[in-house]
């Protein structure tokens, strides 16, 4: 398994939940929601290197998303 940085996250209670019930729809825990979101995010700003991969794979204990889904907020077709 790939070393994980642990870092404690301060989050508004209300963003949270947001990103709670956000993980459930996708069907991936809390943590892997926000690694997901930072990754879009650096992605979107280029700051993301071309050879780091999507997510770790689930062996890495990430959970595997919905390949379908395209991106924060859109709605699935």
């Amino acid at each position: 398994m790939a070393k994980r940085k642990q870092y404690p996250l301060r989050i508004d209670p209300t963003v949270w939940e947001a990103i709670e019930r956000w993980a459930a729809d996708d069907m991936r825990s809390a943590n892997g929601q926000v690694e997901w979101i930072l990754r879009q995010a650096l992605r979107r700003a280029g700051r993301l290197s071309p050879n780091m991969p999507d997510e770790a794979s689930p062996s890495e204990g990430n959970d595997v998303r919905d390949p379908d889904h395209q991106g924060m907020g859109e709605e699935r077709t």
